[in-house]
């Protein structure tokens, strides 16, 4: 015992007398990822992206039926780096490219409740679990994740529609994923719950798929996940129908 606290005194000692080199600052690289990491820990839902936005957005307008996309990479890119996002519509976008369906609970409140809308469409929410961006993730995760925010929508009067999951057969981030069978495993349920609780289900699986399970390679700038201007041209439509029927309805 009486060794370790000697040795311990004498690397401070030397520490302190400067005989130790001091750390060297980690390459470019290296320090870029720290920092990523960094903002995982201290906000992992990633709140500051749309924190300013949210609130400098104000309430709908009289007579406006606003509707919130909260998803993921889909969401993020339509728009924004692919295709138009409903020019002309009260619809936000409120994607984050990489997100479990996890993260998007977290930002429910802040980036869709605190907005007011009419309705919210549970986008392009699950792809990144079963990647297993944040860990290994299982269908009930997925389904207490989903089921939790539905309950939270109708707490604040908001309308549903649950969307599926874009059709995959790999994932470009993570080669070694067959991800076409879960994909369709997970859209049955998401389908199921729909009808159960009386939600509208906007498949844009059925528009986009191959014969494979997987997405059309030219409707995807990756060839594999997300869509380009054509992918988005497809989707559009089924959204707006999607929409319009569930703004037909009661709100909760």
């Amino acid at each position: 015992m009486r060794w370790v606290v000697v040795m311990a005194i004498s690397v401070g000692t030397l520490w302190g007398q400067g005989a130790l080199p001091p750390a060297t600052p980690p390459p470019p690289d290296e320090a870029d990822r720290y920092s990523r990491m960094a903002k995982r820990l201290t906000d992992w839902p990633d709140l500051a992206r749309y924190r300013d936005d949210d609130s400098s957005l104000g309430a709908p307008k009289p007579g406006e039926q606003r509707v919130v996309f909260l998803g993921a990479s889909i969401t993020d890119f339509w728009g924004r780096k692919y295709g138009e996002f409903f020019p002309g519509k009260p619809y936000i976008n409120r994607g984050i490219s990489g997100q479990v369906t996890s993260q998007l609970l977290v930002r429910f409140q802040q980036d869709v409740v605190q907005l007011k809308p009419a309705a919210v469409i549970l986008a392009d929410a699950g792809a990144n679990n079963i990647a297993g961006n944040a860990g290994p993730a299982t269908l009930e995760m997925f389904q207490d994740d989903i089921t939790s925010m539905v309950a939270v929508a109708r707490a604040n009067h908001i309308r549903v529609i649950l969307a599926s999951l874009l059709p995959a057969s790999r994932f470009p981030w993570k080669p070694e994923a067959r991800p076409a069978a879960e994909i369709r495993q997970w859209n049955d349920w998401l389908k199921s719950y729909a009808a159960q609780e009386g939600l509208v289900y906007l498949d844009y699986y059925a528009a986009l798929a191959n014969e494979n399970g997987g997405m059309k390679p030219e409707l995807a700038f990756d060839g594999a996940v997300h869509p380009n201007a054509a992918g988005y041209a497809r989707m559009q439509p089924l959204a707006e129908k999607a929409i319009a029927e569930t703004l037909k309805s009661s709100a909760p």
